[in-house]
């Protein structure tokens, strides 16, 4: 793609008093004084620096190989300082770097977005157009002071996004998934579907990963669920984790695989790659859209077909939607145990809705009974995540699956999370505990020597507070 492309046009443009109030400066008691005031600065600097942009662009060689980051970097500074020489413009040191980072950032990297991106605390960012976008910090949602110049300085981001992984975005498919190279996950819509113009949402994961420690620190889980889930993983125990959007499944899921042996070949299906597994054996399949044609489609279902071929030991799929349920269910009932998946859903008993509902998109004329024993026999934990009002994300139950009685499948809580009030702060205070009730799997761990003590299950009277 060529440089002038990927940058596109570009014009002055005054973010300030186009927003809406919320988004625009708020004015300052020294302005009253004589002094200038912040918009009428933050206009002037944006007006420049887009001058400066517009020259320092077409300076460039439109053919310019910006895969080399570097290179591009050196060059770009280089015409960037040359061009504030040229035309005796001045600026303190601090200007002047903060103009060639906005610079380079919407000619290397993602724009407004970068200084969101490199920002550890933000787990979330929603672009509702150009003039508005908001971010999750702490579990909490707040207006982040960031503005496109227009729709089209949107679209160029998400370009910037989708293109390497081959995928498209245009009036006739205005819906993508995708993902950032450090595996965050990216949504995008826009016109004719979105009517404010672009949305973009990017889910977070930080580099490093959350690991098990980092969760129970968060207060996620207790280290006698840990225990618990370590002992049901390394048993071969097929899991899913469930919770409603934005709850964590993901990171949770994440967390569980790392107590998957490191010699034990693991396949992983998704939509779009995110998952993080440590172990030196996996396979990654991620799914793909139809081409501009409507052909080439390769869906999830297409590959947990495939991938019974590849003599997975453990199936990890990112994320259960459709149809390939009822494959996951034939993989977790003919001898690959110890496979994870996630889904949306509300509870154990709705996890277990969800799933009938699934097998029957697969178009299999199959009667609810016989799905239900399938259900049964294949999936032996629920793993519900939830985010609480107060943004924290917990694991709310554990959830053994016994078998069926008459046409119920029969669950039997292990782990609950009860609420017990709100502090000053407005954070919920609770306790996870075990209900006191042993899982009838437990004699799978003694086949294979995983002991665990009594008192995780509560038979000691013990319980774990946070």
């Amino acid at each position: 793609m060529s440089l002038l492309k990927r940058i596109g046009g570009t014009s002055p443009a005054t973010h300030e008093t186009q927003g809406p109030p919320s988004t625009r400066p708020r004015s300052d008691p020294a302005s009253k004084l004589g002094a200038v005031p912040q918009s009428q600065e933050d206009s002037t600097f944006t007006d420049l620096r887009m001058r400066v942009q517009d020259r320092l662009i077409s300076e460039l060689d439109p053919k310019l190989d910006l895969s080399n980051a570097v290179r591009v970097r050196q060059q770009v500074e280089d015409i960037f300082n040359s061009i504030l020489d040229s035309e005796s413009i001045v600026l303190s040191r601090a200007e002047r770097a903060r103009m060639f980072e906005s610079i380079a950032a919407d000619i290397l990297g993602y724009g407004p977005l970068e200084s969101l991106l490199n920002d550890p605390d933000i787990s979330e960012i929603m672009v509702n157009g150009p003039r508005q976008t908001y971010i999750e910090r702490r579990g909490q949602l707040e207006l982040a002071d960031v503005l496109f110049n227009n729709d089209e300085h949107v679209m160029r981001i998400i370009d910037r996004i989708v293109a390497p992984l081959g995928r498209r975005i245009d009036e006739s498919s205005p819906m993508v998934d995708a993902r950032l190279p450090d595996g965050s996950r990216v949504n995008a819509v826009i016109r004719p579907i979105s009517l404010v113009g672009p949305v973009l949402s990017i889910r977070k994961f930080k580099k490093e990963g959350i690991t098990v420690e980092d969760m129970i620190r968060f207060g996620t889980l207790t280290r006698e669920m840990a225990e618990f889930l370590s002992a049901c993983v390394r048993a071969r125990l097929n899991i899913v984790v469930s919770g409603g959007t934005g709850s964590g499944k993901t990171t949770t899921l994440n967390a569980l695989s790392s107590f998957i042996p490191g010699d034990e070949r693991i396949i992983t299906v998704e939509n779009a790659a995110e998952l993080q597994l440590r172990q030196e054996h996996v396979v990654t399949l991620e799914s793909r859209p139809p081409n501009v044609e409507g052909r080439g489609e390769i869906t999830i279902r297409d590959l947990v077909i495939n991938c019974l071929r590849m003599r997975p030991e453990r199936i990890v799929v990112g994320e259960c939607r459709g149809g390939e349920a009822l494959e996951m269910l034939q993989a977790m009932n003919t001898g690959h145990d110890g496979s994870m998946t996630t889904l949306h859903a509300n509870a154990a008993r709705d996890a277990i809705a969800r799933i009938e509902t699934m097998v029957l998109m697969a178009g299999m004329d199959l009667p609810v009974r016989a799905i239900r024993e399938q259900i049964a026999s294949a999936v032996n934990l629920i793993v519900q995540q939830s985010r609480l009002k107060d943004g924290s994300r917990k694991i709310t139950s554990i959830t053994e699956v016994q078998g069926m009685e008459g046409d119920v499948v029969v669950l039997q809580d292990v782990f609950v999370f009860e609420q017990t009030g709100v502090d000053e702060r407005g954070k919920i205070v609770g306790q996870l505990r075990p209900t006191g009730i042993r899982p009838k799997f437990v004699e799978l761990f003694e086949q294979q020597s995983i002991y665990l003590p009594p008192n995780i299950f509560g038979f000691a009277g013990e319980r774990s507070f946070f």
